[in-house]
């Protein structure tokens, strides 16, 4: 019998190439074969050595046979330039010319005699699943983020709307409760890209309605989620009862330390993690994206010296340039003193961040809570100091410190700025604090359980294979 084909189909997106593609690697290991389909311009940062994806991951991993890799033209191959570009109207142009990339590339694999037997998508592509309805292929919707911001963006969308839009003008710091979820949260702590007063992720809104109208209109939509059983329980089930949605937990898909490629940059990092006392060491990290200002990176360093522990600091190049925003002015350096911090850390433009979390010198992570970043400290086992700046950063930080218990949130003051005092009793309340550090061991083996042969996730993600084939078992 011929094997079970998947064309799985990227947003190029930071957090979303990496755990697409573990997750590509997983469906190649129980015995189908993957067609990894993105955009020119992520496919070359996906195959740059160190570049592309979210949380300082690399994705230079070679494929295993059964995997392969189809890009197409969204029309910047070359990146967007020096201005930004509406998120709707690139939308546009990504559905236009990936539909008709993905339609014939179905139609020249079935004239091959080898037809696919199913597409996978990650969020807001709702238009794979037209492409997919055409074309009388089962879809499937891979949802990188956690379950819970899936249900709160559910809820918005489904009569809670017009309650969180009056509350995030009128009252940020009011709770709401959700069905089904174990937790209220504050309006702050809701993602941001529900906030359509925001102006830079208002757009948003429509793309996420269009998707939510495309499961809608599906009898069994097929959710598969970057999150595992144990780790959000309630919400994998939220939306069961009332609007039958199953919420399929697969994760955690983040690449194995033992996959990864070294080079010479990350065994020197490792040869000075190795040489600091177990725990000792706090990792400062704030993805591919964030970009912090003048004064807030100077309290991050006055709060690391005040601190006097080892830190290894990724401040990636372009981030550590000031420029005069009036024009005319010479780049200035947002961390004016770095000679003072190199006398107690390290400061890099880019690391292997699963083989950090990794090494028993870590201590705490300073993290701005991007999903994949809060799972592989989950996954490793090291408690946190929630850094948030946006997105679904917001509610994974509520998660971290309020659900899982394995970290602390940082407090901004009135101008928006987190002190390097405040900092400071951050890292001394997640350094010393034993039942953070026992909770973030609970779940970094209740995470590698639920991924192991026979695990939760295992299980449903076999399961998942079997449905879409018909069988009933996948050995």
């Amino acid at each position: 019998m011929a094997k079970p084909r998947f064309l799985l189909v990227v947003l190029p997106a930071h957090g979303h190439v990496n755990p697409a593609l573990q997750l590509a690697r997983r469906l190649v290991l129980i015995g189908c074969e993957v067609t990894f389909v993105t955009t020119v311009r992520a496919h070359r940062r996906m195959i740059t050595k160190g570049g592309g994806t979210d949380d300082n991951n690399d994705n230079n991993f070679t494929p295993p046979n059964g995997m392969s890799f189809t890009q197409f033209s969204d029309g910047y191959d070359d990146g967007f330039g020096p201005k930004a570009i509406d998120f709707t109207v690139y939308s546009l142009e990504l559905r236009s010319r990936g539909s008709q990339a993905l339609i014939d590339l179905v139609d020249s694999s079935k004239n091959e005699g080898r037809p696919y037997t199913c597409m996978i998508y990650t969020f807001i592509m709702p238009w794979v699943a037209d492409v997919a309805a055409k074309l009388g292929i089962p879809v499937a919707l891979f949802y990188v983020q956690t379950a819970t911001v899936f249900d709160l963006c559910y809820y918005y969308f489904h009569g809670y709307g017009d309650l969180i839009r009056d509350k995030m003008v009128n009252d940020r710091s009011c709770s709401l409760g959700f069905p089904g979820l174990p937790l209220d949260f504050a309006v702050r702590d809701l993602p941001s890209f529900l906030d359509a007063s925001d102006s830079k992720l208002g757009s948003l809104v429509q793309l996420f309605q269009e998707q939510f109208d495309v499961i809608g209109q599906e009898s069994q939509p097929k959710i598969l989620v970057n999150t595992f059983d144990a780790l959000e329980p309630e919400a994998l089930r939220a939306l069961c009862d009332n609007y039958k949605l199953n919420l399929i937990g697969i994760g955690p898909s983040i690449n194995p330390v033992e996959l990864r490629n070294s080079d010479d940059k990350n065994y020197k990092i490792s040869k000075w993690l190795n040489s600091k006392p177990k725990g000792s060491v706090i990792y400062v990290s704030f993805g591919s994206i964030a970009v912090l200002t003048k004064p807030q990176m100077e309290e991050i360093a006055k709060g690391l010296l005040d601190f006097g522990r080892p830190f290894l600091w990724v401040i990636r190049e372009n981030d550590n340039k000031n420029k005069d925003e009036r024009g005319g002015g010479e780049e200035e350096e947002k961390v004016s003193f770095k000679e003072e911090l190199e006398k107690v850390g390290k400061i890099v433009p880019w690391c292997c961040q699963v083989e950090v979390l990794s090494n028993n010198a870590l201590g705490c992570f300073v993290t701005h809570c991007g999903w994949n970043s809060t799972l592989e400290s989950l996954v490793c086992g090291v408690p946190v100091v929630a850094f948030p700046q946006s997105v679904d950063q917001l509610t994974n930080a509520k998660l971290i410190e309020d659900f899982w218990k394995t970290g602390v949130k940082v407090k901004a003051n009135e101008e928006g700025i987190v002190e390097g005092q405040e900092i400071k009793r951050c890292l001394e309340s997640v350094m010393g604090g034993e039942e953070m550090r026992r909770n973030a061991q609970k779940w970094r083996d209740l995470a590698w359980e639920a991924s192991k042969d026979g695990g939760s996730s295992d299980t449903n993600l076999k399961a998942f294979v079997s449905d879409v084939i018909g069988l009933k078992t996948i050995s």
